[in-house]
């Protein structure tokens, strides 16, 4: 007679929760799926197709006590009463990337930091497909990583990983990590604590042996204090402005190239200090991974800009809209900020995750005519900046009032630096949207 199976429960139904159930059907798992939530009907119907039981809407607890693992969406806090009774009764719980890794034999690239994240692991993933490699990439963009191994294998795999991912890890094991920054995010979940937040991104260093790579910011005193602090096995290889210590930097003269000659802007077309920053722990990442530098060199010099990050839509009546709904903290606004050349009407604003707006105060003043807040945040924008400010209740009314707002020669700027949940799915969503009550107001226009 054949033993029963191994029973896992996976709470969100999510991208990760149904990758990870996925997965686990095809590894012989008894899958259960709780959502508290409603599941979108694209995952239910993926679930129903599969034959695999689930419910929404609530949390049926004490069928759960007899689960071998949890498999816990990164949404879901720690704190919760679910994964209380879960943790009061000692059963494993784990992220859909911890669940995943043990079905992977393939090597792993993994980045976190609060911003950079989505560029530099497109980048990596691009410059790998350039060359020829057979590379996958995911995790907390496009497919989760459990979905990705229910498909064809890779020799490689680059993933991004969110600090919600990595609270849940017990042995995942990149062998390339990447830490690009830690500035102040989800401190409402950190209990307002920059280095508790920090320490939870330090995990992706946590099991990777001598024979692995950890690339990390030599400028950051916050970082390298937590390198110090930590039990590091890895080679440790740093990037930043500051030429002491770091492996790669740049100066506008010396990121060398092996076969002579350095690195240079023309190489590549992303704008902005902070991307080159991300491209300096690229090639960092490419060349221990093992690319030359022609390869390199090629790579960079095709990749465009990700979708929602500092994107320009279009130019209307000499009004440039951008959408950087991906900058969802305050770091990735002052990098927008300070990259634009013209007068702003700047849209931000949703869920405030605790933001402290002191370090673009000067750039707001110097730089931004007057603010549109969508949603919640009004009353804190109003006594944080020193602007006209304006309040809308949905995009297309962000719009209307930006274009009434802006005069010829000056840029309408989405760039939230909060969480988009009060009126959006997410920042993809509110993204599209922006660039869809950019054209309909374009339109009218022309009517």
């Amino acid at each position: 007679m054949s033993s029963r199976p191994e029973k896992a429960i996976i709470l969100g139904a999510g991208e990760s929760g149904v990758g990870a159930a996925l997965l686990a059907v095809q590894y012989g798992w008894d899958v259960w799926v709780s959502d508290f939530g409603t599941i979108s009907p694209a995952h239910k119907q993926e679930l129903e197709e599969n034959y695999i039981p689930y419910e929404e809407g609530k949390h049926s607890i004490e069928s759960f006590f007899d689960a071998q693992v949890v498999i816990k969406s990164p949404g879901i806090p720690q704190t919760v009463p679910v994964i209380r009774a879960l943790r009061d009764r000692n059963i494993p719980i784990v992220s859909e990337i911890e669940f995943a890794a043990q079905y992977c034999g393939a090597k792993l690239i993994a980045i976190t930091g609060t911003n950079g994240k989505t560029t530099t692991t497109s980048l990596i993933y691009h410059v790998l497909e350039k060359a020829g490699e057979e590379v996958a990439v995911g995790g907390n963009i496009g497919e989760s990583f459990a979905r990705l191994l229910t498909k064809d294998r890779k020799k490689v795999y680059v993933l991004e990983l969110s600090s919600f991912q990595l609270e849940d890890i017990d042995r995942f094991h990149p062998h390339i990590a990447l830490l690009l920054n830690v500035t102040p995010d989800h401190l409402d979940r950190y209990e307002g604590d920059i280095r508790k937040y920090g320490q939870t991104k330090m995990r992706i260093s946590m099991n990777q042996t001598s024979k692995d790579e950890f690339i990390c910011e030599n400028d950051s005193s916050l970082i390298q204090e937590l390198v110090e602090e930590g039990t590091l096995k890895a080679k440790v290889l740093k990037f930043g402005e500051e030429k002491e210590g770091a492996n790669i930097w740049w100066d506008g003269r010396k990121v060398e190239m092996e076969s002579g000659g350095n690195w240079s802007p023309k190489d590549w077309q992303l704008l902005g200090k902070h991307n080159v920053r991300n491209i300096m722990t690229a090639i960092l990442a490419l060349k221990e991974y093992g690319l030359s530098d022609q390869q390199i060199r090629r790579g960079l010099a095709d990749f465009r800009p990700i979708v929602h990050r500092l994107e320009t839509i279009d130019r209307i009546n000499g009004i440039r809209f951008i959408n950087d709904s991906k900058a969802t903290n305050v770091e990735a606004v002052y990098y927008a900020l300070e990259g634009m050349d013209e007068p702003l009407i700047w849209i931000a604003g949703g869920v405030d995750k605790g933001n402290d707006y002191s370090s673009i105060l000067k750039l707001v003043e110097d730089k931004v005519k007057a603010i549109i807040v969508l949603g919640k945040g009004y009353e804190k924008f109003s006594r944080q900046f020193k602007k006209p400010i304006f309040q809308a209740n949905s995009m297309e009314e962000a719009i209307v009032l930006a274009a009434k707002e802006a005069d010829k020669n000056e840029t309408v700027l989405l760039s939230p630096a909060c969480a988009s949940f009060d009126l959006f799915k997410n920042y993809i969503d509110r993204g599209e949207q922006f660039r869809a009550e950019v054209e309909k107001w374009k339109a009218t226009l022309n009517n």
